[in-house]
């Protein structure tokens, strides 16, 4: 498909609910008329019924002299509450579907048009308050509003999309159109648009965000509250501090920073969280150990990577501190103080770049000498046809990236500005401090073992990743018995980069906590803590 230019949504059932049929159903109980009398009285005349010559611009009063015209012909007797107006009335009285304003909002920032199209009348009963708000709701959300009733055309004639397409100065190839009604979708199609028919709403939006390819919102390091914990002359720590409410602190994983959960912070903020997402120890501002933000007794702790196992093992060694704990990709390694964590290395052929890493130096002249076509090589998505290189044989072979090509394109998930932010925050502090995470390991297990260690009994989240290359889904099986209260999430077409391959599903806000296979499973182990300390 080209690239789409505009999406049009159909009022009814999409924009609002309820869909007008459900409305003429709820009316024909109330007022005791047969069911399907409305339908029918639409039906008997075709395209020159008085409900769709109304929508073109006829008068209320003529519908209901139809109703009663046919009713009388087919024997009935209407009942003396039936009233065109109040039918009408009821019809205005509708909820908006707040999923499909935020992705009007969405798309009109990234310079994507939004129009609506509405089977409605000229409504001059003394209940017309209702279609005015419906209007002034549009007017404020839509590019552009195409009302039946002016336009002289009516869903699904060809030619009120053909009126709106005109107005928005593009081809039906450049469009797509959401109903919830399939004479509509074939109509639509038949010009040449990209039709969807809502039949879900999360489903439907997925759809446009992949029609549109649109980024989904993000932190932008320039707009955002940046704070520091001093720990102790010279030694501070770095974070970004954005929303209200119960706090959820953020860590990431190498080769990353508090940038990796740049689509995570304003989703968890809108959702009524208060986001810290920290620059780990060694990257970028930060210079020292993870230490929450002054006056903040506990936290919600999510990790990634390096950041997931850090939250496991604070969650056992210190709970008193964590409301709960949630990990991308990364499981809970028990501690074993029989087998020194090198052998394990040793044992697992693809922790061999954890072996290269080891002598100091060597990684960092490897990893800091191109930093742009380092974080190219290493930000891949899963569906890429590059693959990530290789992090078994990388000692045998002299280096991580040892045959992977000079000028790799970018990938996908990693727009031109994120790169560069990446390219600033390396040059600034290099990978000495994020490579020491991989040398500390045997320093780390001797001082865990000395430790008095239970099981994790606060609520957890477990999210497995089916094309992660190195944190395999298998390592995470049997953390029951660690972690009782574990909920376990899998996104099977994911790769390492959980944050940022994912993001999409994050775009929509309003559809939390429910729908999104990432975010609402942290969102919802944050709201049930919030709700079990109230």
């Amino acid at each position: 498909f080209p690239m789409k230019k505009a999406v049009l949504f159909s009022l009814w059932g999409v924009v609002v609910t309820p869909h007008v049929a459900q409305t003429f159903q709820k009316f024909e109980e109330t007022t005791g008329i047969s069911r399907g009398f409305i339908k029918n009285v639409i039906a008997k005349l075709g395209s020159e019924n008085a409900l769709y010559l109304l929508e073109k611009g006829k008068m209320i009063p003529e519908f209901e002299a139809e109703c009663q015209k046919i009713a009388a012909d087919q024997g009935l007797s209407l009942p003396a509450q039936f009233s065109a107006q109040k039918l009408f009335s009821d019809i205005g009285q509708v909820e908006f579907n707040k999923p499909f304003l935020d992705a009007a909002a969405v798309l009109r920032r990234h310079g994507i048009s939004t129009c609506v199209l509405a089977n409605i009348w000229v409504d001059d009963t003394d209940q017309r308050d209702g279609v005015a708000r419906i209007l002034s709701v549009l007017e404020s959300h839509f590019n552009l509003v195409v009302r039946s009733c002016y336009a002289g055309v009516r869903i699904p004639e060809p030619d009120i999309f053909t009126s709106a397409l005109e107005k928005l100065a593009l081809k039906p190839q450049e469009a797509v159109w959401l109903d919830v009604d399939e004479e509509s979708i074939k109509a639509a199609e038949g010009l040449g648009m990209t039709a969807v028919q809502v039949k879900d709403i999360t489903e439907a939006l997925k759809e446009i965000n992949k029609l549109t390819e649109i980024e989904p919102p993000s932190c932008d390091p320039e707009n955002v509250s940046h704070g520091y914990v001093n720990i102790k002359p010279g030694v501070r720590i770095h974070y970004v501090d954005l929303g209200d409410g119960p706090p959820v602190l953020l860590c990431h994983g190498f080769p990353e920073s508090w940038f990796s959960w740049r689509y995570q912070i304003p989703a968890l903020a809108n959702a009524g969280f208060r986001v810290l997402a920290l620059d780990m120890k060694g990257y970028g501002d930060s210079t020292f150990c993870l230490s929450a933000p002054q006056g903040i007794p506990q936290v919600i702790l999510v990790g990634h990577d390096w950041g997931g196992a850090l939250v496991w093992n604070m969650a056992q060694f210190h709970p008193e501190r964590v409301r709960a704990v949630a990990s991308l990709n990364t499981p809970l390694f028990p501690v074993d103080p029989k087998t020194n964590p090198k052998e394990k290395l040793k044992a697992i052929p693809i922790f061999d770049y954890q072996i290269y890493f080891q002598n100091p130096g060597v990684a960092e002249a490897e990893l800091e000498k191109n930093l742009e076509r380092t974080f190219k090589l290493m930000f891949i998505a899963s569906n890429e046809t590059k693959s990530f290189p290789s992090t078994a044989g990388v000692c045998q072979r002299g280096g991580l990236f040892v045959g992977s090509p000079e000028d790799p394109p970018r990938s996908a998930i990693l727009s031109e500005s994120a790169l560069q932010y990446y390219i600033q925050q390396f040059t600034k502090s290099g990978f000495r401090g994020p490579l020491n995470w991989y040398r500390n390991g045997e320093r780390n297990w001797h001082w865990m073992c000395s430790r008095p260690r239970g099981k994790i009994m606060m609520p957890a989240l477990m999210v497995t990743a089916g094309k992660d290359p190195v944190l395999l889904p298998a390592f995470a099986k049997g953390m029951e018995n660690l972690v009782p209260n574990l909920t376990r999430g899998h996104i099977e077409k994911c790769g390492h980069w959980t944050q940022m391959e994912r993001a999409n599903f994050l775009h929509f806000r309003s559809v939390l906590p429910s729908n999104l296979p990432i975010l609402s499973q942290i969102a919802c182990i944050a709201l049930m803590t919030k709700y079990i300390q109230s």
